[in-house]
């Protein structure tokens, strides 16, 4: 166990202190459009792209993507209705060639529900745990010495017990996270207006359900980001177009702090998507899709939100965006209008100025920093 915590610290250190990086863009895939998992260079000393995009694997529409804690292998869900005749999606295992970065499918597995749409791997490189949109489930499987998966260890459908009298519920789980003890699980369920807490066992890769976070019902908490002590959690909702601060006490409690809007004026058909924090634990930031923003958070020891931007993404549709590890710039994927764009984050205050550098790629949705060593 001591020797993989070490390894563990020793990726995370060589990750942070790292100037050269492959960024990996997972995707919607399409005749004529993307054909998968796409891949290119960059240093985050200047803020440059060092390659132009390129196709690492073939697989169908890989929307959102995990890396392995060793490095060596990458996950992906495969977010369709479809899968082996039946009404889910599936889960693809690849490993990671050291020198080329491109990627060599292992194996796949049923996601068990309708449209995945989030992958982690846990804090031990133990397991995957997925979440399905359509489906309104979870999942948990085991990954096996050489990097493929197993059949899932745990299954976990949610319901509408207790789902808001505002309207109408069907679960919708959108993302799932490993705290930072990686004793628990946090759950956003758009349809539900929950943010559910689960106990982890990794040793069994099982999943107990412990608590729930409860937002204003038709909120839509779609994904969230927890602060480095693990003591706060930012929760955006997509239908709200809303950024919630919760506290959070490591266990099964999460409770409010301030809910706050992430458009500077109420903007019709704007939905949000992503949010991330930055390494200093000052800022928060959360795309706006219809606005076409980042909108920039300054936040307090207390938790409390102020926004004091929002940077135009020079493109349409920011359905995800990444902060390059060291914490100086923020890149975004913007799916409609089939680019990539590069912005310098301020570190005094936390705000973005877009580069002038773009690359363009097909219906890109996530991207995924991995140092090159």
């Amino acid at each position: 166990m001591k020797t993989l915590f070490a390894t563990l610290a020793l990726v995370s250190s060589l990750t942070m202190n790292a100037q050269q990086y492959t960024v990996y863009v997972g995707t919607y895939t399409g005749p004529n459009a993307s054909k998968g998992i796409y891949k290119f260079g960059f240093d985050a000393k200047t803020g440059e792209p060092t390659s132009p995009v390129e196709l690492a694997a073939e697989t169908e529409s890989p929307s959102f993507l995990a890396i392995h804690p060793n490095g060596r292998f990458l996950y992906a869900v495969n977010e369709s209705a479809t899968f082996a005749g039946k009404k889910q999606g599936a889960v693809t295992a690849f490993s990671i060639n050291p020198n080329t970065r491109k990627l060599t499918s292992l194996n796949q597995q049923p996601s068990l529900g309708a449209d995945p749409c989030h992958v982690n791997v846990d804090h031990e490189g133990k397991n995957v745990l997925i979440a399905n949109y359509t489906g309104g489930s979870i999942a948990v499987y085991p990954i096996s010495g050489d990097g493929g998966l197993k059949t899932n260890s745990c299954f976990i459908q949610h319901n509408t017990s207790g789902a808001s009298k505002d309207r109408p519920a069907q679960p919708h789980a959108h993302a799932i996270y490993l705290d930072n003890t990686g004793k628990r699980a946090l759950v956003c369920d758009l349809g539900l207006d929950k943010v559910f807490v689960y106990d982890y066992d990794s040793a069994a890769g099982k999943l107990t359900e412990h608590g729930f976070g409860a937002l204003k019902g038709g909120s839509g908490p779609r994904h969230l980001a927890l602060t480095r002590d693990g003591k706060r959690a930012y929760v955006i909702s997509e239908l709200a177009s809303t950024l919630t601060s919760f506290n959070y006490d490591g266990n099964h409690k999460l409770t409010e702090i301030q809910t706050v809007s992430t458009l500077p004026q109420p903007t019709p058909g704007n939905s949000t998507a992503e949010v991330f924090i930055h390494p200093n634990g000052k800022f928060v930031y959360g795309s706006n899709r219809g606005h076409n923003s980042i909108a920039v958070f300054a936040t307090d020891a207390a938790g409390h939100l102020n926004l004091i931007q929002n940077a135009s993404v020079e493109g349409k549709t920011p359905r995800s965006f990444a902060l390059d590890p060291s914490g100086n710039f923020l890149i975004a994927a913007n799916q409609d209008s089939n680019n990539i764009t590069f912005f310098k984050i301020d570190p005094a205050t936390g705000k973005l100025t877009y580069t002038g550098k773009s690359l363009q790629a097909f219906k890109p949705v996530c991207l995924l920093f991995l140092a090159n060593q």
